[in-house]
């Protein structure tokens, strides 16, 4: 008989918050298990950044027992058995064991049960139904464990059925696979996925932009991307023509240069050559106006290219900032063929953290006292000082300053 799975050295699941919250909910003819991410994350060695708790108790009493213990209950999504337990300021999403009774998409009716192995069959992928008891015995299924083994993401039951559940899932398998998967996609899997994708329309677009954002980080990225284009999943999903060059050199650059994956940036890579493109994705993925604004700012990215002279370069990053001239500097960077151990870009890309951007030195005091008077003049003053301040490369001089100050106070003067 084989012996179960343990989560044997799971500090965060013997001690602290979550062993509080099973003490509670695990006793008095209930029981409270950790299931999904949590769980996977663990038996992969990777790290646990949320946990969620599933119970045989009904919303009522899960919201009892929280209470009569000291923390706050939120019923962020009662109807489906959700109650996000508060403690210590840590939010714990708790719900109770369910099974659908009709499924479409987001809003599936369900009903309570104190099945666990319906429960778990509920779910998306194998990986994500695991479960775990207070003392760590791991509990499967649906074959989870064996994929977890074999770094395989696979639907559980008939992958068509499971999409056709929820279309996202089709996103969803790929973001989890680039995450968690070695190898090839299942082939099951992946073949649901491209008979379904006429659905990928009917999503909302902040759904879509959210599984999109997540995978665009993920380890395994580059080369799922590919796989979906060559799926034709991947065109429809950003209306235009995706970059797989780009993309796949943007995250070999990030890397070589120890920065966090970055899902915007690895956007623009993909997907935007000109300004349109960042204006059609900002509309068609609901973008954020921070990341919008980020796509657009990469416009005339074509311009940029290393240099002897860093002047150039400096004159960018001022007129810029520090995080659009990284971005415009890399998606340009991703476009050419130097490589990501290129020590020309390398320079460009670094000048931020050898050169901080000064503040122009001059004020419009600056210029009243030299008889420029307020109004467009002391304007134009001042926008021509910062001009010739730049072109100068930003001297800190006073002399030079002072130079700069007076002949573009002379100049905004009307002549006799």
């Amino acid at each position: 008989m084989t012996a179960p799975v343990r989560l044997g050295d799971a500090v965060w699941l013997k001690h602290g918050e979550v062993a509080r919250l099973l003490a509670a909910l695990d006793r008095d003819g209930e029981q409270a298990r950790v299931v999904g991410g949590a769980v996977r994350n663990e038996l992969l060695r990777l790290p646990v950044a949320e946990v969620d708790v599933a119970t045989t108790a009904v919303p009522d009493e899960v919201i009892r027992r929280v209470q009569a213990a000291g923390w706050k209950a939120v019923p962020t999504g009662i109807e489906h058995g959700t109650v996000t337990v508060i403690i210590r300021s840590h939010p714990f999403e708790v719900t109770t064991l369910r099974k659908d009774v009709e499924t479409f998409g987001r809003k599936a009716k369900v009903m309570f049960g104190r099945d666990w192995r319906a429960d778990a069959e509920r779910r998306d992928f194998t990986i994500n139904a695991l479960s775990a008891s207070a003392g760590g015995e791991v509990f499967d299924y649906v074959g989870g464990l064996a994929d977890i083994a074999a770094r395989r993401v696979r639907f559980i039951g008939d992958p068509s059925e499971r999409i056709a559940e929820d279309y996202l899932r089709i996103l969803r398998f790929f973001r989890f696979h680039a995450h968690f998967a070695a190898g090839p996609p299942d082939g099951a899997g992946l073949h649901a996925c491209i008979g379904a994708r006429a659905g990928l329309e009917t999503l909302s677009r902040e759904r879509v932009r959210m599984e999109l954002l997540k995978l665009f980080v993920a380890p395994g990225a580059p080369a799922t991307i590919s796989i979906m284009s060559e799926s034709g999943l991947l065109g429809p999903v950003l209306g235009g023509v995706p970059y797989l060059a780009s993309f796949k050199r943007m995250a070999e650059i990030e890397a070589a240069l120890e920065l966090e994956a970055d899902a915007v940036r690895r956007l623009g890579a993909l997907a935007v050559v000109v300004n349109e493109d960042a204006e059609r994705l900002s509309e068609r993925l609901r973008l954020s106006n921070a990341e919008s604004e980020r796509l657009k700012a990469l416009e005339s990215w074509w311009r940029v290219a290393p240099a002897s002279d860093e002047h150039a370069a400096r004159a960018l990053l001022y007129a810029l900032g520090r995080q659009s001239f990284t971005d415009r500097v890399l998606l340009a960077w991703s476009h050419r063929e130097a490589g990501a151990d290129d020590r020309a870009w390398r320079e460009l890309a670094g000048l931020p953290e050898r050169w901080t951007v000064p503040v122009f030195p001059l004020k419009s005091s600056d210029f009243t006292r030299r008889g420029v008077p307020a109004g467009p003049a002391l304007g134009a003053a001042m926008r021509a000082a910062k001009e010739a301040w730049i072109v100068a490369d930003f001297p800190s001089a006073p002399a030079a300053v002072e130079a700069i100050a007076e002949r573009a106070a002379r100049e905004s003067l009307p002549t006799a």
